[in-house]
């Protein structure tokens, strides 16, 4: 194994990691707080300080896997003003912040992205943004997925007719597991079953935000 390709990688790909999880967490906890629910803020959650929202696996997922995720933060159903519609706000203000952060990356990328591929030290800087432009990107689309207990299912059920939850809870009940068990397959044996299944959906949605915020296909 080639040890400093090795710990250079992760370097390269730390920074998007802990801005993007960090940046999602604190959303949730913030929208759910002016949406009436104090209890992110009570638990020490509503914070910019990476600790706070790291989850050992998930971490280590986002360092060495294809997919990764934080800590939930915790959200009380029954503080929010109005639960239902209060909850789809919370849910989507995970991605939607990594989907503004990956904007501002862009935006930097766009201002000084040429001047920085002048020296050793810029390129690196350069790699660096676009890591955390593609993780930001990755993180809001890996959440959107309406698997429980990901942001996804929360903005379905805030949308679904009472009557239609407990068959959509019932429907999901065994996919978490199903879930785990092929980044699993992919992770640890190699066989990319999550990539034939998600990069077909991946794959528009990266290029679209690229358009959006670059103005055409740039990694």
């Amino acid at each position: 194994m080639d040890i400093h390709g090795f710990l250079m990688g992760l370097l390269i790909r730390a920074p998007g990691i802990l801005i993007g999880i960090t940046i999602h967490e604190y959303a949730h906890g913030l929208v759910a707080l002016w949406q009436g629910d104090a209890t992110a803020k009570q638990a020490g959650r509503l914070s910019l300080n990476p600790v706070a929202h790291l989850d050992v696996f998930g971490t280590l997922m986002l360092l060495f896997g294809p997919f990764g995720w934080a800590k939930p933060v915790p959200v009380n159903y029954y503080n929010l003003n109005k639960p239902k519609r209060d909850m789809i706000f919370v849910a989507l203000a995970g991605p939607v912040s990594n989907v503004l952060c990956a904007m501002v990356i862009g935006a930097a990328l766009r201002l000084f992205g040429g001047a920085l591929m002048d020296s050793i030290n810029g390129q690196y800087a350069v790699l660096m943004l676009k890591t955390a432009f593609m993780i930001n990107i990755g993180l809001s689309f890996f959440n959107l997925l309406p698997i429980p207990p990901l942001d996804g299912s929360n903005i379905v059920m805030g949308l679904l007719p009472h009557s239609r939850i407990a068959d959509y809870v019932r429907l999901m009940r065994h996919l978490p597991m199903v879930f785990l068990a092929l980044i699993f397959l992919q992770w640890g044996f190699h066989v990319p079953v999550l990539n034939w299944i998600l990069d077909p959906l991946f794959t528009p949605y990266f290029i679209f935000w690229q358009y959006i915020i670059f103005g055409g296909k740039v990694f």
